[in-house]
Parts: C-alpha cells; structure tokens; sequence
C-alpha cells in the first residue's frame, strides 16, 4: 500500500558560505541586532588562532565581546548554567556560536534560556512542551561551524546531558534557529584528519538516516541523497590533505544538509549513538561512524528497496543493499574507522542499560522498523563483538 502524501515542512536560515567570511562576523551580529555579542566556544578551541581571529573582528567592529568556552565534548548541565551567569551578568544581547557540536548546542541553549524563568528540562523535546518558553526570552544567535558534521548551526534544538537521569536529552524551539551562519572552509583547515572522518561520517549517517526514515519528505530524502554524494566525493580529500579548501567547503555543506535532512527524522544510530556519549563519552561522530554498518543490517528488511536509488546516486558498481554496505565499510577502513565498539574499550557489562535507554530516545520514533530495548542491546552487542550478521533482525 502506498503510503499517503501529507507532510509538514520547515527549512532553516540564512547561510554565507565561502573561504574569509568570517570576516563578516561583526555586520552580521549588528544585522541581527547583537552589539554585545557572547562568544561561546569550546576548550579545544579556547587559545585557537581562528577564535582569537573572530574576535578580533568583533572588536573591529565596534562590538564589545564576552567569552566563554567550558564546555565538554558531551556537555552537561554545569557547562549551561557557567555559561548562563557569565551572559546574564555581562548584559550581552546574543550569542555568537563558533565551533563544532557541542559549542554551537550549548551556545544555542545559552542564548534559548538567557530569559527563562523555568528550568531547562522544562523545554524537553517532548509532545509541546516547547510552548512551555517565553519566546520573547530568546536571544537571536549567529552560528559559525569549525567542524564538518553535526549540522548543529541550522537546528532548531540543542543535545545536553542531564545527569541525574543519566540521558541525553534534547531542547527544542523553533526560535532557538540561528538567524544566520557564516560556513568559512578555512576554519577548518587545522582539523586534525582524525575528526574530520569522525565529523564527516557524523554528516553521512545524519543523510542516511534521514533518508531511511519513513514518511513522505522529498525535499529531505532529494537533500540527504546529495550530502551522501558529497560526502563520498569529498570527505577522503579533506582527510588526506587538510588544506583542501574546496573539500572542506564542501564538506561544511554536507553537514549543514545532514541536518537540514534529519527534520524527517533519525534512526537507532542515533538512539544508541546518544547513551554511549552518557556512559562511555564516546565521541558522537565516531559512536555514529562505528554503529552504522549494524543498525544498516536490523533495518534491513525496511530500506532494502532505498539501496538501489543510493547505489546509483553513490556511483556503486553494485547498487543494492549489499553494495551499499560493502561500500560503507571499506569508506570506514580508508578513514580509519574502528570495525567495532569493542576497540573503543566498550564492553557488554552495561549492555541491558544501554538497550533501555537506546529504547526511550527520541531518535527511535522514527527508525525504519519497530525497535524495543532488547532490538537495541542486540545491535548494540554485535557492535561491540563486530559481528555483523548478529544484528540481523
């Protein structure tokens, strides 16, 4: 039976894509209305010459920057709250997002909760709480991505970890939108190759996923079936040679498409791929990079017949499900990509723990097939053995 034609549709913001446009960071904030912008980014980033160069043209700008970078990889709770005084007690008016993921989550959230009354779980991505917010509380954010992966900079929400609960849980409102992003491939140039495969597969599985999803979203399903190509045709040369500014230009726009796409929605990738962070503070781009060739093989019997379109646009010499896969797999080896989550030191001794919670996020709504705790634990144990045939369904 042919599923039914009824979607909803929303895409994102105004983009400037291209090398030197960070100069343009300072007329941006004041286009937006920012004149006391918070620079948020991470602690990788916190002595970087590119931060040091943002604001630098923020204060040549006239503008009269904050600062702040403790943020984690997988940030938590404490990494909003600093970052909330130090904007609130700054009188800043906006936030300038800079970095990957997690600076550009938290930014979001700094400048989501900057004039909220109620905690920040209030606003989980959960039925509508979202209404719960005081629109007129948000302040506006200019986002600039420094990795290729996450797409964080058009996305409505941001991922925190909440760590009495032990989860990951996601904010969303739809003004917590960045009013505008500056892509400039040359701030990713010093990206070592190791994250720019674990970004850059991050971006793929986001394409993947969201073409995998079920329900009808041609705009999403045509944008994720180019950002794989993209990501295919670029994401080797911009691993084996960093200084690749057309690799990585167009690297920041599979990204930016990966995300664009997942509206549709995402997959137990991603449901497992979120635990791991809380327990194990695996890398998201990497758990992402390693699950999955395993989450591909319970889908199976639900994307089968999406393989042959992705095989061709692919340029696959076998353009089925098993071209596909074998592809996949040998993509991971040329980057460096571990075979299985066992040579990341994850073992089976929290594997029901992982199966559960895998079971409850967000992402598992709209995996291809029906995925309950005990689906996921099985993936999630032929993840760690590598053995892919066990996680047939």
């Amino acid at each position: 039976m042919t599923a039914p034609l009824k979607g909803a549709w929303n895409y994102p913001t105004r983009i400037l894509a291209g090398p030197g446009r960070i100069a343009e960071l300072a007329d941006a904030c004041r286009g937006a209305g920012i004149t006391r912008p918070f620079f948020v980014t991470d602690k990788g980033l916190e002595t970087s010459a590119i931060a040091a160069r943002a604001m630098e043209v923020l204060r040549a700008g006239g503008l009269a920057p904050g600062f702040y970078a403790d943020i984690r990889s997988n940030p938590i709770e404490e990494n909003l709250d600093g970052g909330l005084a130090l904007y609130r007690a700054g009188g800043h008016d906006g936030v300038v997002a800079f970095g990957g993921g997690s600076a550009l989550d938290i930014a979001k959230l700094i400048a989501f909760m900057s004039g909220q009354s109620r905690p920040v779980w209030d606003f989980e991505d959960v039925g509508d709480w979202w209404t719960r917010a005081d629109p007129a509380g948000i302040a506006p954010v200019i986002a600039v991505p420094t990795t290729a992966g996450t797409g964080s900079e058009v996305g409505r929400a941001g991922v925190i970890t909440d760590g009495r609960a032990g989860v990951k849980k996601i904010i969303f409102h739809p003004k917590m939108l960045p009013v505008l992003v500056i892509e400039d491939p040359e701030l990713t140039i010093g990206l070592p190759p190791h994250i720019t495969a674990w970004t850059g597969l991050d971006a793929f599985t986001h394409c993947f996923e969201a073409y995998c999803a079920p329900g009808f979203h041609p705009m999403a399903d045509g944008i994720a079936l180019e950002g794989m190509r993209i990501v295919k045709a670029y994401l080797p040369r911009a691993f084996a040679t960093g200084g690749d500014i057309e690799a990585r230009g167009q690297m920041l726009a599979a990204a930016t498409m990966g995300a664009t796409a997942f509206q549709k929605g995402l997959g137990a990738t991603h449901s497992i791929a979120h635990p791991l962070g809380v327990v194990y503070d695996t890398p998201h781009g990497l758990a992402n990079a390693v699950l999955l060739p395993y989450v591909m093989m319970f889908n199976r019997p639900a994307i089968e017949a999406r393989m042959p379109l992705l095989g061709r646009v692919l340029d696959l010499r076998r353009a089925d499900f098993d071209g596909v896969l074998d592809w996949l797999l040998g993509f991971r080896r040329q980057l460096g990509i571990p075979a299985m989550l066992g040579d990341l030191q994850v073992g089976l001794d929290r594997a029901g723990e992982i199966g559960i919670m895998a079971e409850h996020d967000p992402s598992t709504g709209t995996n291809p097939r029906p995925a309950k705790a005990a689906d996921m634990e099985k993936i999630f144990r032929a993840a760690v053995t590598g053995d892919l045939a066990a996680a047939s369904g």
